[in-house]
């Protein structure tokens, strides 16, 4: 499998992910398959809870804006990413997290919004920076492993300021640059942890453990933890993408995150073959603030495609 279907599938498979995942989140697990018992059987992407059928939300939506900042402004400029989620918040997109909104609208510049608001309320280690890295970790990943952690660091930091948000993004782009060229990503995880900052390795090599899995889980899994803990699990767990998707989906919770993350990580692995043609057929990503633009599958392909390339 050449490294670009891989590159495509990362962007695109977290995209259908999160579509996917959205009608159902915040329900109970099993909703999916009760209602979709059958693997292939159609109409998963049925809609509801406020999106259309199809509808990716804000995990996808913030990915587009870091993919475009960075290809428009030739490498990773964080003001400008930072400017692009303001405007995005300012237009009332249909979700944005609490923590996410309160940082793009306390008024501090882009270099202390995040930090103010981990200083006032102790607590930052939600997924929403996780939930955004299929862009940014199919551009970094051919400069390497020290350069794919740091830049998905400075990102996950403009939105959170506690460093465990910034670890589970950092480890995200590892996985995908080790599955884009050709690697093991789960047969890497330990060499992987060895680059997890020592405060915080201990906690993900707990959540990214070969027996780990969801119902082991000390948060919900909208905390960065278990959600990409959840990811690991759905990849390790299945043997192909719509399975690893499937299975996120139907762990209930903060079912769109969970399910972009797998989605990417799964796309990375099983490539863009993988990822059915009845869930990317209906996939769309409105960009409130932007003019009205809505970008569909020949868009985010395209746009990955040129992430890709435009590897520093």
């Amino acid at each position: 499998m050449i490294r670009t279907e891989r590159a495509l599938a990362t962007v695109v498979g977290s995209a259908v992910g999160d579509a996917l995942g959205a009608p159902f989140e915040f329900g109970p697990a099993g909703a999916f398959s009760a209602r979709f018992p059958e693997p292939g059987g159609g109409g998963e992407m049925c809609g509801g809870g406020g999106w259309d059928p199809g509808e990716a939300t804000d995990d996808t939506q913030m990915a587009v804006f870091v993919g475009e900042s960075l290809l428009e402004r030739g490498g990773l400029d964080l003001p400008d990413i930072f400017a692009r989620f303001q405007r995005w918040a300012g237009a009332g997109p249909k979700d944005i997290g609490l923590q996410t909104e309160d940082v793009l609208t306390n008024g501090r510049p882009w270099d202390r919004a995040a930090a103010a608001h981990f200083e006032v309320n102790g607590r930052a280690a939600g997924n929403g920076s996780l939930m955004r890295a299929s862009t940014s970790a199919v551009c970094f990943a051919r400069a390497g492993r020290a350069a794919t952690m740091d830049a998905a660091r400075r990102i996950a930091a403009l939105t959170h300021g506690d460093r465990a948000a910034w670890e589970g993004t950092a480890v995200f782009h590892e996985l995908v640059r080790l599955a884009l060229a050709g690697a093991d990503p789960l047969g890497a995880l330990p060499e992987v942890l060895e680059h997890v900052h020592p405060d915080h390795r201990e906690r993900y090599a707990t959540v990214l453990a070969a027996d780990w899995h969801p119902g082991r889980a000390t948060e919900v899994n909208g905390a960065v933890w278990p959600c990409l803990g959840s990811a690991v699990w759905a990849l390790r767990t299945t043997a192909g993408f719509e399975d690893a998707v499937r299975a996120a989906v139907d762990l209930g919770g903060d079912t769109d995150t969970v399910a972009a993350v797998t989605g990417g990580l799964a796309g990375a692995y099983h490539g863009l073959d993988a990822v059915p043609a009845r869930w990317t057929e209906p996939l769309h990503v409105p960009l409130p603030g932007f003019g009205g633009r809505v970008l569909r599958l020949a868009d985010l392909l395209d746009l990955a495609r040129r992430l890709e390339a435009a590897a520093p």
